[in-house]
């Protein structure tokens, strides 16, 4: 079953009128439904200094978190948990 992004905002406001509140008001709470997507801030300035590796640096600060997985694993793999083996 796929919900549509707006489904939990049709709920809310089913609810709400049955309570007697208006669209409007849960308009009001929750703000804008616009995600933001404005990336011209985002950055890694400061991970590696200039010049050097960006991968190196970002292994070195998992490596130092505790993070990091020197088997090699996917993504997959730290999103679903490591393959069953037969």
């Amino acid at each position: 079953m796929t919900h549509q992004p707006d489904d939990a905002v049709d709920v809310l406001r089913a609810v709400w009128a049955a309570e007697g509140q208006r669209s409007e008001d849960l308009d009001e709470v929750g703000g804008s439904t616009k995600p933001c997507r404005n990336m011209k801030d985002v950055s890694f300035d400061g991970m590696a200094e200039s010049g050097s590796d960006l991968r190196v640096a970002w292994r070195e600060r998992l490596r130092r978190e505790g993070k990091l997985r020197p088997s090699g694993s996917s993504i997959r793999d730290l999103v679903l948990g490591p393959a069953e083996t037969p």
